[in-house]
C-alpha cells in the first residue's frame, strides 16, 4: 500500500465516523495507537471535518450574530491545531529521512510533504461531499449534471496530487529533494504579537 493510499483509508473513515453523528460537538474517538503515523492523519482530517462543517454553519444567513463570533474564534482555534497537526506529521517525514544525505543539486519543494497531506485531506472531503450533491433528490438534473463535472475534476485531481506526493517522497528518500519546516509565524493569536492583543494589556 502507498502512503497516498493509507492516507486514503484513513481519511475516508474519519469523514464517515464523524457523519455518523454529523455533529460538529461530536469527540474525536480515535481508532490508531496514540503517536503512530495512523493516529495523526486520523486527527488531522477529523479537524479538517469539524471545521468543514463550522465553516457551512457560520455562514448562516439567519445566524445570531453572538453565536456566529463564537463559531468564528472557534474556526480561528480549529486552524491553530490544524497547523499544529500538519508540523507533527513533519516531523515524522524529518525523522523518518533524517539519515538521508541530499545529492549534490539537491532541491527544495515548494510545500512541505505534510502540507501536501493537508490538501489531500481537503480534497477527500470536498470529494466526499460533491459527491453526495450528484446524490441529491431535492435537486434538479441540471444541479446533479454540474456536480458530476465537477466530481469528475475532483477525482482526477486526487490522481495528481497523490501522484505527487509519491514523487515527493520518493525524491526525498533519494536525496533529490531535502525537507525544511519553518515553524508556525502565525501572528495573528500570539498576544506579543499581534497589536490588537498587546495594545488591550
Amino acid at each position: 500500500m502507498t502512503f497516498t493510499d493509507l492516507c486514503g483509508d484513513i481519511f475516508t473513515r474519519s469523514i464517515a465516523d464523524y457523519h455518523k453523528t454529523d455533529d460538529v460537538d461530536t469527540p474525536i474517538v480515535n481508532p490508531y495507537p496514540e503517536r503512530s503515523l495512523e493516529h495523526l492523519l486520523y486527527h488531522k482530517n477529523w479537524i479538517d471535518t469539524v471545521q468543514w462543517h463550522l465553516e457551512d454553519i457560520i455562514r448562516d444567513p439567519e445566524i445570531d450574530p453572538v453565536e456566529a463570533l463564537a463559531i468564528k474564534r472557534r474556526i480561528d482555534a480549529s486552524n491553530q491545531e490544524r497547523t499544529d497537526m500538519v508540523e507533527y506529521i513533519d516531523s515524522y517525514f524529518l525523522d523518518k529521512y533524517s539519515a538521508v544525505k541530499p545529492v549534490d543539486g539537491a532541491t527544495i519543494n515548494t510545500e512541505s510533504p505534510a502540507w501536501a497531506v493537508d490538501r489531500l485531506s481537503i480534497l477527500y472531503l470536498k470529494i466526499y461531499h460533491m459527491r453526495l450533491e450528484t446524490e441529491r433528490t431535492d435537486a434538479d438534473p441540471a444541479h446533479q449534471k454540474v456536480c458530476s463535472d465537477k466530481l469528475a475534476v475532483l477525482t482526477s485531481q486526487l490522481t495528481d496530487l497523490s501522484t505527487a506526493i509519491e514523487e515527493l517522497l520518493a525524491d526525498i528518500e533519494a536525496g533529490r529533494k531535502y525537507m525544511k519546516t519553518y515553524r508556525q509565524m502565525k501572528m495573528y493569536n500570539d498576544p506579543a504579537l499581534n497589536p490588537v492583543l498587546y495594545a488591550a494589556k
